[in-house]
């Protein structure tokens, strides 16, 4: 089921819980213009304020995930089309997201499609999946998060060479490193939406808040992590969800999630 009206960023609701957003520019490489920001901000508004939506999949169609920036779009002088203030490139990179994000990437991510995935919490690789920033070869830079959070989803070395010489690397090579949950031989959307499933089937505070601590292990110190800890640990001890959960155990049955 199709929920939005933007063609370029196609919106379907698998089940009741996880949300399968497409970018859906496959003769234009999936490069970002005006219709898929603004296409992505809408998905991102849906996720976020639909309580029954738990888990979010971003993935294209076509054999690359994304070529970046719509450079033509930008020689029109639409580059302010490609970007919000609140979320960066495509709406998205910046954007605050309490939800998990999982990117499901076929093929190749370059630019501005590997900042997309290295935004996205869980990336799903298909075994001819490439990831690259070859910015510094045009004389620009991976100013979309890419330049810092490659040296974030790989051994720092490893982030930095990335960085810096512009060459891209297998799914392989990200998966032996860090920087993708799995690699696929079949449909990468089909995986995302297990993985999906499984996660959506976990306590929906329970998740955001874990979420939330697991983002901002690079970002505070140990200390700040544990006073996180115990503020999270006490909203979750005190939602229905952390009653439910034993209670179905002992009964053996599936738990009733309210995410509350």
């Amino acid at each position: 089921m199709t929920d939005t009206e933007n063609r370029a960023v196609l919106f379907e609701r698998i089940g009741k819980h996880v949300a399968l957003v497409t970018l859906n520019r496959e003769d234009k490489r999936n490069a970002v213009n005006g219709d898929i920001t603004r296409g992505l901000v809408s998905a991102l508004e849906t996720v976020e304020n639909d309580p029954e939506l738990r888990v979010a999949i971003l993935a294209a169609k076509g054999t690359v995930f994304c070529a970046g920036a719509d450079l033509s779009e930008i020689g029109k002088g639409g580059a302010s089309m490609l970007t919000t203030k609140e979320g960066g490139f495509g709406g998205f990179v910046k954007a605050s997201r309490t939800k998990p994000w999982i990117a499901a990437v076929a093929g190749k991510a370059f630019g501005g499609g590997c900042e997309f995935a290295l935004a996205c919490d869980l990336v799903i690789a298909g075994e001819q999946a490439q990831f690259g920033l070859p910015e510094v070869k045009r004389g620009l830079i991976a100013g979309a998060g890419g330049a810092f959070r490659i040296a974030r989803a790989l051994p720092r070395a490893v982030g930095i060479e990335m960085a810096i010489t512009g060459q891209p690397i297998t799914a392989q090579f990200a998966l032996a490193h860090g920087m993708v949950n799995r690699v696929v031989e079949g449909d990468v959307v089909a995986a995302a939406i297990e993985m999906a499933n499984e996660i959506a089937s976990n306590a929906p505070l329970s998740v955001q808040e874990s979420l939330r601590l697991a983002r901002s292990a690079f970002d505070l110190n140990e200390q700040e992590l544990w006073d996180e800890t115990d503020n999270s640990t006490a909203v979750v001890m005190k939602s229905e969800d952390a009653k439910e959960g034993p209670r179905a155990f002992l009964q053996k049955r599936a738990p009733e999630w309210k995410g509350c």
